[in-house]
């Protein structure tokens, strides 16, 4: 997987029992997410359209790290869906706990916010990488 990015995190990012408030690590996860789909499809017209299940699997503290890994997993006609896991890593440690994982799918718009096939350079790229797994 890919890493995207990091954010310490503070205490204006806490929720009410001191953890990291989720609708934060949402918001953290779909930029960092965007970016990546928007890099890899070389266009910067790359909208959310889904975000699959959450479930918060360990709290993060005040203090930690949160760092947010990513992976393609399917580039469709109009969408590319991504593999999201954020981490809690501590500083001290190294040690890493997957706070939340998911896919998120973004879909490639034109001016009026409509639908438009990913280029086919992009989707022969995804498609040679994949066979090239598989060897």
């Amino acid at each position: 997987m890919k890493f995207l990015n990091q954010h310490p995190i503070k205490k204006s990012d806490l929720g009410f029992h001191g953890n990291l408030f989720g609708g934060k690590l949402l918001a953290w996860i779909d930029a960092a997410a965007a970016g990546y789909a928007m890099e890899y499809a070389h266009n910067r017209r790359m909208v959310t359209v889904k975000i699959d299940e959450c479930i918060f699997k360990k709290p993060a503290k005040e203090g930690s790290l949160l760092k947010i890994y990513g992976s393609i997993t399917k580039v469709g006609n109009t969408s590319i869906t991504l593999y999201i896991e954020a981490r809690s890593f501590n500083v001290y440690t190294h040690e890493e706990d997957i706070v939340l994982s998911t896919h998120i799918t973004f879909v490639r718009i034109d001016e009026d916010g409509s639908p438009i096939p990913i280029s086919d350079k992009v989707r022969n790229g995804f498609h040679y990488e994949v066979a090239a797994k598989d060897k």
